[in-house]
């Protein structure tokens, strides 16, 4: 019966196994990311990978729970600087697209979908939960209402409309290079514009 791990070698080994997991999976994603890439540097077997992970998808879920705290900062920060409904909603749409452009992790997710997917796919009940943490969308509703009227919908239209936006940078190539910069301002400006009563 193999030993088990002592509390000091799976917090070596669990930070060991993220940071693989950060370098591996921004770069060739998650499907070809081999358990080899990410046991080598914790230093232990494929079959030991588990007693720390469920998948593979559980280890890139919690990658972005750990990174959504700092998230969550820089856009509080914006929406608290914000003077109305509809700076908040606008401020808030520029630095979540600026995030999904500049984190590595996000901006996988964001340019091959099919990862979000499959992370989705694995997750139960409490890990969606969890996963609910990383684009704080209904929190963020709940402030920008601080900050004004928001149009009478339901938060689900709302995070729905929100969310069709941070899809936008998928397209960047096909709307153009030189264009998508102003067609990326012009959109949200539409949309907050749309989504407040000022």
């Amino acid at each position: 019966m193999p030993t088990p791990f002592s509390a000091e070698d799976r917090a070596r080994i669990t930070e060991r196994l993220l940071a693989a997991g950060c370098e591996h999976f921004a770069v060739q994603g998650l499907r070809k990311t081999s358990l080899d890439d990410l046991v080598g540097p914790a230093g232990i077997a494929k079959s030991s990978f588990y007693a720390f992970f469920d998948s593979k998808e559980a280890l890139y879920l919690e990658l972005m729970l750990r990174q959504a705290p700092i998230l969550h900062e820089r856009l509080a920060a914006v929406v608290d600087e914000a003077d109305s409904a509809r700076a908040a909603v606008g401020g808030f749409l520029r630095a979540t697209v600026r995030i999904l452009e500049e984190n590595p992790l996000y901006h996988r997710l964001i340019t091959h979908p099919e990862e979000m997917r499959a992370v989705a796919r694995r997750m139960g009940p409490g890990e969606m939960a969890r996963a609910e943490q990383v684009l704080p969308l209904s929190g963020f509703l709940e402030a920008a209402r601080g900050k004004g009227r928001l149009v009478d919908t339901d938060d689900d239209e709302l995070i729905g409309v929100l969310r069709a936006v941070l899809i936008l940078p998928m397209h960047r190539q096909d709307i153009g290079e030189r264009r998508y910069p102003a067609v990326l301002d012009r959109l949200i400006d539409s949309i907050a514009a749309g989504l407040t009563k000022e």
